[in-house]
């Protein structure tokens, strides 16, 4: 195996400090997820978290996007598994249900929580998640083989109430509920797509 140059060790210093700082995200909330326990948890010198970023607002910029990378490789690499069409509707469903109550979510909601009173944090956020939103209705309606307005509705819809369920999950005792609702939503999706293909 070849030895890896400055740059693959740097990219790499790079995508473990963003890692860390999505755990500490997790584990320890906006508050709570300061640059010194980011530097100890990470193994790094200050100078080595300092040469990658330079602040700590720096370093929530840029996981912000890494936060986003991390969601939109978890749904392509499902859709992938998947052949076009309706039938692959319930395990996009699932996919983007596995993707938006893991712990990658809790660190992006995290920071969404952060933007409404941390200008830096929104002004980052805010054209991040639109491009998210953009490249995950690409690949959400590629699979389906359908962007008609009523699909994109319920998928919308479908998007609203996954984070609701992510941010109402410590509350509740059971999935069963939960579980309940993402049926009416497959439901509405199944029915949209088949309005689609009928039209």
């Amino acid at each position: 195996m070849p030895p890896t140059t400055r740059q693959q060790q740097r990219d790499q210093t790079r995508k473990h400090l963003l890692d860390t700082t999505v755990a500490c995200l997790v584990e320890y909330g906006y508050a709570g997820t300061t640059t010194q326990r980011i530097q100890d948890h990470a193994g790094v010198s200050r100078g080595a978290l300092l040469h990658h970023f330079g602040s700590k607002e720096q370093l929530f910029v840029a996981a912000i996007g890494h936060i986003a990378e991390l969601h939109l490789e978890q749904i392509k690499a499902a859709a992938k598994q998947m052949t076009p069409g309706k039938h692959a509707v319930p395990g996009m469903v699932e996919a983007l249900r596995k993707a938006m109550s893991g712990s990658n979510f809790l660190a992006g909601l995290e920071l969404w929580m952060a933007a409404r009173t941390d200008s830096a944090v929104r002004s980052a956020l805010a054209p991040s998640e639109r491009q998210l939103g953009k490249e995950l209705w690409t690949v959400f309606s590629q699979t389906l083989g359908t962007d008609s307005p009523r699909v994109r509705m319920a998928y919308e819809a479908l998007l609203i109430t996954l984070r609701g369920l992510a941010l109402t999950g410590l509350l509740r005792e059971n999935d069963q509920r939960a579980d309940e609702i993402i049926r009416a939503r497959l439901h509405e999706l199944l029915t949209a797509v088949d309005d689609a293909e009928s039209s």
